[in-house]
This record gives structure tokens, sequence and C-alpha cells, in this order.
């Protein structure tokens, strides 16, 4: 798997750098702002790419918009972003875009857990998502709609599957049996009105209905 980095800190860029090289990810490109990034992205085509929200000349918005760009121009590839905090506006921009790749959007102490963010990186690269527990709390706060058909156990599935939890993990979470969430898993898609389509395409889906986007 090959990503690209963008990253203002020289520091965070350094760590997620060797961290990924350590678990055997090739790092194809680390840079500071978004420009460099996009032409790192068009010169290496990678299968993700981990993107900082804010970055220069403004520290407003730079990271996301070019997020937003990578969405729409390479709808193949991947994209974890990475926050400060949760800031919906921009969590709810990025996952609104309808693309073939997978998405993400985590706080950066999540990074301190490497394992974890490796696996979500892994399931970003592989069209699947990653979104912070945080930020599907907040966004849930204020979209609410798309659970009304939902039983308060398929919810509890629903917003594992938000975090990019697989069933096997989500059964392991709620101590159930694998066949339990996988009946749940069904009943969510028809609640939802997802046709029978490829499964983890379905989970994005039905994730992107759930927050409301």
């Amino acid at each position: 798997m090959r990503v690209v980095i963008a990253e203002d800190s020289v520091l965070l860029r350094e760590g997620l750098t060797r961290l990924l090289a350590e678990a055997g990810i090739d790092v194809a490109a680390a840079v500071g702002e978004a420009e460099a990034f996009l032409r790192a992205v068009d010169a290496t085509v990678p299968d993700a790419v981990v993107v900082d929200v804010r970055m220069p000349p403004t520290f407003s918005d730079e990271g996301l918009r070019a997020a937003l760009v990578v969405r729409t121009r390479w709808p193949a590839i991947g994209v974890l972003v990475l926050s400060q905090y949760v800031e919906e506006r921009y969590a709810g921009e990025l996952l609104a875009v309808k693309s073939d790749g997978g998405v993400g959007y985590l706080l950066k102490d999540r990074v301190a857990d490497v394992a974890e963010f490796v696996d979500a990186l892994r399931r970003v690269a592989a069209g699947g998502s990653a979104i912070d527990p945080e930020v599907v709390a907040q966004l849930l706060t204020r979209k609410a709609d798309p659970l009304s058909a939902l039983t308060a156990r398929e919810r509890e599935v629903l917003a594992l599957i938000a975090e990019g939890r697989s069933n096997a993990a989500i059964a392991a979470a709620l101590v159930v049996g694998l066949g339990a969430v996988e009946k749940h898993v069904r009943s969510i898609f028809m609640k939802l009105d997802l046709a029978p389509a490829d499964a983890d395409h379905r989970r994005v889906l039905a994730v992107l209905t759930y927050l409301g986007l």
C-alpha cells in the first residue's frame, strides 16, 4: 500500500512517516502544504492519503479543501483526514462527497494508538470508512432522522459500523454472536433502503445515510 501524507508539523509528519514505514506501508511522499500535496498525489497516485485539516498559509481549511479535490479528482483513492478537534462542518463536507474511495475522519489523538491508526488507514485504502467516535456522536446529536426506523440494537451496530469496525469486531464489542450481527446489518441495509450491492460499498452508504449526509 502506498500513501501520501500532508501535515505541516514536521514532528508529526516525520512520526507518521516512520510509524507507517514500520507497519510495512510505503510512504510515497510526505509534504507540509496543500499544493505540494496535490502535486504529490498527481505524481504517485497512491492507495490512500493522510491529510491534516488545517495547513498553510492560513491554517484554516486548506488541508480539507485539498482532501475534497482528491475525493473528486481521484475517486478511487482513500482519504483519511486528521483534525485536532471535532469540526462538524469539515467532517460533514468530507463525508458528503460521493466517491468510490474510502473515507476517514480521525482526531489526532488516535495516532497515539498505532495499531488502531494503521488499521483505520488500511480500511480507508480498501474502500471502507473510519470515523472517529467523537465525530459520530456530535454529528448524530443534530442529525438523527435516519435512525427513526432502526431499533436500539441496530443503532448500536450502525454506530460501530460508522467507526469502521468489521462484523466480527462488532460482535466482540457487543458480546453477541457473529450471526446476530449479520442479521442486524441486513436489517439496517433494508431499513435504509440500500439495494443489494458490494457489501463494503453498502456499509459506507449506510454510514452516510446514518449521519444524514
